[in-house]
Order: structure tokens, then C-alpha cells, then sequence
């Protein structure tokens, strides 16, 4: 694996890291009303022996806790006596939101759509920009961690631009049997990310609000999948029992308000015509049966159970006819169950 970063002492926001050294330090990003410093924890780790930098970024959208649930977790129980290079994690990356545990920020813009930001924009673009400048542009590669978002939950996927080869080859590294490919929305992290040369993936699982154990060990278990891949630590990456590169997917959305009664559960195979959801008015006589458009597997759902007329319900991803088999046997006999390597 290159190297392409000097191997000496590290400065990171006024502290110098030697190599063989880690630090925890807050990195000052803002003010709030009285006028203190609102900073952003960050842990750097800096292994004895030269390699790549790494980043690892959780909590961008203040609501989502899974990340902030993987890193910790990676910080306190995973041995780095033998780190290569440099991890710097950022556990919650969107203080301000963390702290009214909410999505967006307090000016009420999303600091996802934000990247690379600007030292004379708004609260949020400001929050980017220190992000950018001291984590994203000092590193090599990056691992950014979400849940879905508003009342939605995720079923474990990595998302990157599967057309460009160094940002690919970490999201197979990652072990997840989905790897979704996308450059992200304009002005998210990781687009800005590989548009500054430092190839980013995105993993997905679970839902807001929650620490949820199987998403936290599946994305722990990735991102250690990534350490090995890099070089970083020893090991090789644990590849999954399948593996699905998906190139086309979209959210199935109600035609009816209602209360809805999901068929479906995250993970599920499914075939074209299978029923996903039933509407029912209040009275419960039926309103609106949604059906799969196609054959494929559901990667994220609604958790709510009342819908207006447009409401997504159902983020179906497309597999071809081999890869739907392949999958629903894995999924049978696995009980449902198969997550990250």
C-alpha cells in the first residue's frame, strides 16, 4: 500500500502525535450562544510503523447513532498496538445537531449537503469547511457512518462510486453482501471526498435515535475489514457469504393516505408482483396494495405506520434473476439474518 504522507509527527489542531502515539482532542468548530466553543471530538491514533491515513466520520446528521455506537466501540475494544498509519475517527462529527439530537443544525441546513464548505457561509458551511480542511484533506481514504434518515430504518449496505477503483475496492473490502453504487448527493461528503482525491464510502444501517447492536458489529466488522484491506492491521478482510454490487434501486412510494400494514421486512428478497404494503382507512377496508415494480431485496423502510399519498415506503435495490436466488437461499437458510462480513 503507497504511502502518501510524510512519517513523522503529526499536528493536528495544536497537538503534535508522534508515531506510536494517540491523542483525544477537541476540535473547535464554532460558538455557541454564550459565546463558548462549540468542538468536535476527534481521537487520532497514530500506529508505530508508516501507512496510509484513514478517517472515519459518524454523527454528520445529528440523529444517527449507530456510528457514533461502531466508533466507540472500535476505540475502546480493538487492540491498535500494531496500527500502520494514522486513524483519525470523529465520533459525533455535528456536535450542534448531537446535542439537540436532531438532524440538521441549528441555522436548519443539512451539513451533508454542505462539503466542502466556506470560512463566510452560514453556521452550517462553516462546520464543513473545518471538517474538510482538518479531517477529510489530511487523510488517504474515509469511511463516513449513517443509519437512514426521519422515520426510516436501513438494512446494512455500503454506498460508493463503484466506477472509480480505489473507492470500489474499499466498499468490497467492507464485507457487506450489498454495495450500492452512487457519487452521493451533490455537495454530500463523500462526493466531495473523491472529488478532493480521497476515495470515501458511505455505510448504512439501522435507524435514528437508536444504538442498535447488529448494525453497530456489522459496521465494526467492516471498518476493521478495511484496516486489514489497507494494510493497516494485520489480518485479511472477512469477505461475505454473498456479495452484490447493486446499479439500480429506488423508493416504492403510497398512491393513498392511510395506515399502512408493511408485508415486507429489511433484507427480504423479493419477487416482481409481491405485495410490499396494504393502506386501509380507518374503518379498515382496503385503500391501496403496493407491489414489487421488479424482482429485488428491500434495503430501507418506513417505520411509520400512517402515510400520506407520495410517502416513501419501501427502497427496493433491482437483482438479476441469479443473484435473487442466490440470495433468497442464503436468506432461508440463514434465518434472515445474513449482515456485514
Amino acid at each position: 500500500m503507497a504511502v502518501t504522507r510524510g512519517w513523522g509527527a503529526f499536528d493536528f489542531a495544536g497537538t503534535r502525535i508522534a508515531p506510536g502515539e494517540s491523542a483525544e482532542i477537541r476540535l473547535g468548530v464554532s460558538e455557541d450562544y454564550t459565546a463558548e466553543v462549540v468542538a468536535i471530538p476527534v481521537t487520532v491514533l497514530r500506529g508505530a510503523a508508516p501507512g496510509p491515513t484513514l478517517f472515519l466520520t459518524a454523527s454528520i446528521h445529528g440523529d444517527e447513532l449507530n456510528g457514533v455506537g461502531i466508533i466507540r466501540d472500535l476505540l475502546n475494544d480493538h487492540p491498535f498496538d500494531d496500527l500502520a498509519g494514522t486513524l483519525i475517527a470523529v465520533p459525533v462529527a455535528n456536535v450542534p445537531a448531537f446535542l439537540n439530537q436532531d438532524r440538521r443544525l441549528p441555522d436548519r441546513r443539512d451539513l451533508n449537503r454542505s462539503f466542502p464548505g466556506s470560512v463566510r457561509g452560514s453556521l452550517t458551511s462553516r462546520v464543513a469547511k473545518v471538517l474538510f480542511d482538518e479531517v477529510v484533506r489530511r487523510s488517504d481514504y474515509g469511511i463516513d457512518l449513517h443509519t437512514a434518515g426521519g422515520e426510516r430504518s436501513n438494512y446494512p449496505q455500503v454506498r460508493a462510486d463503484l466506477d472509480h477503483p480505489a473507492a470500489a475496492a474499499l466498499a468490497t473490502a467492507f464485507g457487506c453482501p450489498f454495495a450500492v453504487h452512487g457519487a452521493g448527493p451533490d455537495r454530500s461528503l463523500r462526493r466531495a471526498a473523491v472529488k478532493a482525491g480521497v476515495p470515501t464510502i458511505v455505510f448504512e444501517a439501522g435507524s435514528p435515535r437508536r444504538l442498535e447492536r447488529p448494525a453497530i458489529e456489522a459496521g465494526k466488522g467492516g471498518v476493521v475489514n478495511v484496516l486489514r484491506h489497507l494494510a493497516m492491521t494485520p489480518g485479511e478482510p472477512v469477505a461475505p457469504p454473498l456479495a452484490i454490487r447493486v446499479r439500480e434501486s429506488g423508493w416504492i412510494r403510497a398512491r393513498a393516505g392511510g395506515i399502512l400494514d408493511l408485508k415486507v421486512v429489511l433484507g427480504q428478497p423479493v419477487a416482481r408482483g409481491d405485495e410490499i404494503s396494504l393502506n386501509t382507512n380507518p374503518f379498515g377496508r382496503e385503500r391501496s396494495v403496493l407491489k414489487a415494480p421488479h424482482p429485488g431485496v428491500v434495503l430501507g423502510l418506513t417505520q411509520l405506520p400512517l402515510v400520506h399519498p407520495g410517502d416513501a415506503i419501501c427502497h427496493l435495490a433491482r437483482l438479476e434473476r441469479g443473484e435473487l436466488v442466490a440470495w433468497r437461499d442464503l436468506w432461508r437458510r440463514s434465518g434472515g439474518r445474513p449482515a456485514a462480513g
